[in-house]
């Protein structure tokens, strides 16, 4: 007596498949109402007064008003610093920056150096 699969669709697996989930979701949905009944009677229970959070709370918060604050100390540049700073300050006022006394050599050097490259350029090197 063996079945063999046929070309159609097997009706029987398909109904023993439907009836099994059918049978699942009826299990949840008792648990679920079991489970509801069970938290209203714990919600049911006195809860605890508070009041003792907010008794040693105040206690703290008088404490701290009683504590002396701690002192801020400043930090004082050393007076090297002061017056170099001091210069700058005054020099950038006046716009006033010392003059450079090789200013005229440097210009000079910069022009027989350009004249070099000028050279190079001439030649195809740079």
């Amino acid at each position: 007596n063996v079945r063999l699969g046929g070309l159609g669709p097997d009706y029987e697996a398909v109904k023993e498949k439907v009836e099994k989930l059918r049978q699942q979701k009826e299990y949840a949905k008792q648990i679920k109402e079991r489970n509801m009944k069970n938290i209203t009677s714990v919600q049911k229970l006195p809860a605890k007064p508070k009041v003792t959070t907010s008794v040693s709370r105040q206690k703290a918060l008088e404490y701290a008003k009683k504590i002396p604050r701690p002192k801020t100390f400043v930090t004082r540049q050393p007076e090297e610093e002061v017056k170099d700073e001091e210069v700058l300050s005054q020099i950038l006022r006046r716009n006033h920056l010392p003059q450079i006394a090789s200013l005229e050599t440097l210009q000079e050097r910069h022009e027989k150096e350009k004249q070099v490259v000028a050279a190079f350029r001439t030649l195809h090197i740079l």
